[in-house]
């Protein structure tokens, strides 16, 4: 039976190991990062994706407002008609 080993001992072996003698020093007031163009590109890609992700297809209270319009037989005239087309010849560029 061993009861005693002398001056081995696996725990100060690990903590005693010896450390660097020559350390580098940082600087830390000089630290600094860049961003590419193209990730900053990619960023506002995502944000205006999540945006639209988060944005209704339909929006209810213009829908509404058009129905209570349209249920005036007097709303619908060439003024509103012409006004309705030129947006739409507008929005496609013609």
């Amino acid at each position: 039976m061993i009861n005693k080993l002398s001056g081995v001992n696996p725990v100060n072996n690990i903590q005693n190991t010896k450390k660097a003698d020559n350390v580098a020093k940082v600087d830390s007031g000089s630290d600094s990062i860049s961003v590419s163009d193209e990730a900053k590109v990619r960023a506002e890609a995502y944000y205006l994706k999540q945006v639209a992700d988060e944005t209704p297809d339909i929006r209810a209270d213009r829908v509404a407002e058009v129905k209570e319009k349209l249920k005036d037989p007097s709303y619908l005239n060439n003024a509103v008609i012409m006004s309705a087309a030129e947006g739409i010849m507008a929005s496609f560029g013609l």
